[in-house]
């Protein structure tokens, strides 16, 4: 995961935050760029779950334009700081053996998504591979899911975090 991992990841960020001919991209190409990395299609164009909006799609526009309002809590110097950070942290294998080695493998689960556009699958695979999946790690991979698998399958979600939990809780 060294350099083509950062490599891949800035220009994630540069794509995102990006300026085209000097001039910052607008919110709109912004929020279509974000919810194509974000989640699956199918669950974007799909009728919102709660019904407050047409489509699952314009409930997390709705989302991110009230959190880019909220300007104590969504500030430029923190979307800098989280761009920064997306593009350029690094743990080798053997930092994240020790990580494992210090949590207990048995509380750490990796949950991935295989249309994951933020994080692509294969690096998923790494990272259970790398704390440990043959020692106890607990790898999750959802077929058809994106980056954020607590909208697009609430219930799954959900389930696997009472299971997980239940796991460590029984633990010494």
């Amino acid at each position: 995961m060294g350099l083509a991992t950062f490599k891949t990841g800035w220009q994630r960020q540069v794509q995102y935050f990006g300026h085209e001919q000097g001039i910052p991209k607008s919110p709109d190409v912004q929020l279509n760029y974000l919810k194509r990395q974000l989640f699956n299609q199918s669950w974007l164009e799909a009728p919102d779950d709660y019904g407050d909006f047409p489509t699952n799609g314009d409930r997390f526009a709705a989302m991110d334009l009230a959190k880019r309002q909220d300007v104590e809590g969504f500030t430029r110097k923190g979307m800098i700081c989280q761009a920064i950070a997306a593009g350029w942290h690094h743990k080798s294998p053997e930092q994240l053996s020790e990580l494992a080695d210090k949590v207990g493998r048995q509380r750490i689960q990796v949950l991935h998504g295989t249309v994951d556009g933020m994080i692509s699958a294969p690096h998923g695979e790494t990272l259970a591979k790398e704390l440990g999946e043959d020692k106890g790690v607990t790898k999750i991979v959802v077929e058809g899911c994106g980056h954020v698998l607590h909208c697009e399958k609430t219930g799954m979600y959900h389930k696997i975090l009472e299971d997980m939990v239940e796991k460590v809780e029984g633990l010494e």
